[in-house]
């Protein structure tokens, strides 16, 4: 007799009693040992064989097709034990990966982003000047400058109170405070999304609030339309080695100490650089308040004034401000030596007419655009920083020949630049520029402090290839055998930071404050002497400027100099071209951090984290 598979059977013959099953495939009664062993059991949890012989019918009736076999009860019950086990660890796993915060994500060999763009943007408010907020996180800074503009030279007398400090120094330059401010805007109008995802967009505001509260002061437009005169100061302090007298540059001194004169530099609309500089700053810096209707208008009604001043200047006029007379940028040829105009009114228009959406000022641009390109110095050649901007124009026209192509009469202009910027990523890549063994890349090897251009670098590239994923595009080319990729620029403009922030033969983080090793000598009197209540002097201060001990305050967020081209790095208070951070350098490196952090995890936008319209939302066609 044979029972259906599943329950025991025997027959009873002169032998021992056997156990018997059936299986199908083979067509017969096979022996078992035990009622346990080798029940045939169908979960059906595969598909049946597709083997020939598995459709033969069977000679034998049975109940059940059955395919699991098992052998021995204990090993079916650890089988059935793992089973489980792993079914609860992979729903454990996926859990945790969809329920795990985002917002501490660590992008490019683990460094921490967020907080490289909390200390990156804290530098800057360790270089405030005028009325010290109490809320600042910087606890070594006081009151300082409250009589900048009120000095013997400016009749009448202005206010210049607040700004920002250059570097080290306490000195206060209008020029780069622009360039830094117009490109903190952009950072924040492309990627305003990241700031807000790390709780860091309230923070970008007020330096760039802080800022363009300043760049107000600055300008002073004629009162007559006809024959009034424009004033800009391009300078609060001096350097001067001619004097005898105490300066900003003789006197190693905190800004809350200073007792000596800082006489202002004072030039007029012939100052084309400066003044399309400011305009530039203003107009970016409205369309990040844009939400604040009356202040974003304050600044364009501003910037609309210099720029007309600017623009109507006689052409035989128009120069840089330290081309000028002593009293207009004299002073500044030693630091912020400009080498052009052209590429600066370009840049303040280009900006203006984003701001207005008024495309006159986009015409003056793009017929500009090549004078432009034509006064760039060969040293200058494809670099952005605050002496050259017509990369980052190339940039703009190129982002708005891919998103909002207005065609006639600007195609040309923006063809061209797209061309430009195609070939400046292939420079990126190896073509044009030179890497130091470590990996950083050296645009101005002559110049020193090489960093600044890095950084900058670093942002374009990467925000370069975010425009490209938004058009589904793989890369570029830049000649008939140069192409580059996404991933490539990605992964240059992502080591370009970590190299800033580590990973170099120094294995040194060159912005103060991040990782465990950075540079403890920084040139910056704020940072050198101790904030212990007391007033020092000049000489008193001098003690402080060479001491071979670590500055008593850390200036979290600033970047210093960096190595040279072969990576070595001098770690000495008295080597500013190494250890000297600057709030313009500092704005390339926010601008690069920014552009590489994680993308927010709410996006409303696309993946990237970039906001694809908002540069142009004032422009109508």
């Amino acid at each position: 007799m044979v029972s259906p598979v599943g329950s025991a059977s025997y027959i009873e013959t002169n032998s021992p009693v056997k156990y018997v099953h059936t299986i199908s495939e083979a067509g017969r009664l096979l022996p078992s040992s035990s009622q346990w062993n080798s029940i045939e059991l169908e979960f059906g949890l595969f598909p049946q064989a597709s083997s020939d012989y598995g459709s033969l019918p069977s000679r034998y009736s049975k109940s059940f097709q059955y395919e699991l076999i098992v052998t021995d009860k204990q090993y079916f019950k650890r089988f059935l034990y793992i089973l489980g086990s792993s079914v609860i660890l992979i729903i454990a796993l996926v859990l945790l990966v969809v329920f795990l915060p985002q917002k501490h994500h660590k992008h490019g060999d683990n460094k921490n982003l967020t907080l490289a763009v909390n200390q990156a943007l804290t530098f800057y408010d360790a270089q405030k000047s005028g009325i010290y907020p109490k809320n600042s996180p910087v606890k070594f800074r006081g009151d300082s400058g409250l009589r900048d503009g009120n000095s013997s030279n400016a009749n009448p007398p202005v206010d210049l109170v607040g700004g920002f400090y250059d570097s080290g120094n306490n000195m206060k330059f209008t020029f780069p405070t622009a360039y830094t401010i117009t490109l903190l805007s952009w950072t924040v109008i492309e990627y305003h999304q990241k700031y807000d995802d790390i709780h860091e967009l309230a923070h970008v505001k007020d330096i760039i609030k802080w800022g363009t509260e300043y760049l107000l002061k600055v300008f002073v437009p004629p009162m007559d339309a006809t024959s009034g005169r424009t004033i800009l100061y391009s300078q609060v302090g001096v350097a001067s080695n001619k004097s005898a007298a105490s300066n900003d540059m003789k006197c190693w001194q905190r800004p809350e100490d200073m007792d000596y004169d800082r006489p202002v530099s004072v030039c007029d609309g012939s100052a084309s650089d400066l003044a399309g500089e400011i305009v530039a700053a203003l107009s970016a810096a409205s369309m990040v308040f844009k939400e604040d209707d009356v202040y974003s208008r304050k600044l364009v009604k501003a910037a609309e004034k210099l720029f007309e001043v600017a623009w109507n200047e006689d052409p035989h006029r128009q120069g840089t401000y330290t081309r000028l007379d002593d009293a207009c940028g004299g002073e500044s040829r030693t630091f912020y030596n400009s080498s052009g105009h052209i590429d600066e009114l370009v840049w303040g228009g280009t900006w203006l007419s984003f701001a207005t959406g008024n495309l006159t000022y986009l015409d003056y641009a793009t017929k500009n655009f090549d004078s432009a390109k034509n006064n760039v110095t060969s040293f200058d050649s494809g670099v952005f920083y605050w002496n050259n901007k017509l990369t980052a124009i190339a940039v703009l026209f190129t982002r708005l020949r891919f998103f909002y192509d207005l065609g006639y009469p600007f195609e040309d202009a923006l063809a061209q630049s797209s061309d430009m910027i195609d070939s400046l990523m292939c420079s990126y890549l190896g073509q044009n520029f030179d890497m130091t063994p470590g990996g950083l890349i050296i645009q101005r090897p002559e110049n020193g402090a090489p960093l600044q251009f890095a950084a900058t670098a670093s942002f374009l590239s990467k925000l370069y290839s975010d425009y490209l994923e938004v058009l589904l595009r793989s890369g570029g080319r830049c000649s008939s055998i140069g192409a580059f990729t996404v991933e490539k620029l990605r992964e240059f403009s992502k080591s370009q930071v970590n190299y800033i922030l580590g990973d170099n033969p120094m294995k040194m983080s060159y912005m103060v404050g991040f990782g465990d090793k950075y540079p403890n000598q920084v040139h910056h009197r704020s940072a050198s002497i101790p904030w212990d209540g007391k007033h020092y002097s000049c000489e008193k201060g001098e003690k402080w400027l060479k001491s071979k001990e670590p500055n008593p305050n850390v200036v979290v967020g600033a970047m210093v100099g960096g190595p040279n081209q072969f990576d070595n790095f001098t770690d000495e208070r008295e080597r500013p071209l190494f250890t000297e951070p600057s709030i313009s350098s500092n704005a390339g490196l926010v601008a690069a951090l920014i552009a590489l952090h994680h993308p927010p995890r709410h996006n409303s936008g696309n993946k990237l984290g970039l906001d694809q319209t908002s540069l142009f939302e004032n422009i109508r066609l």
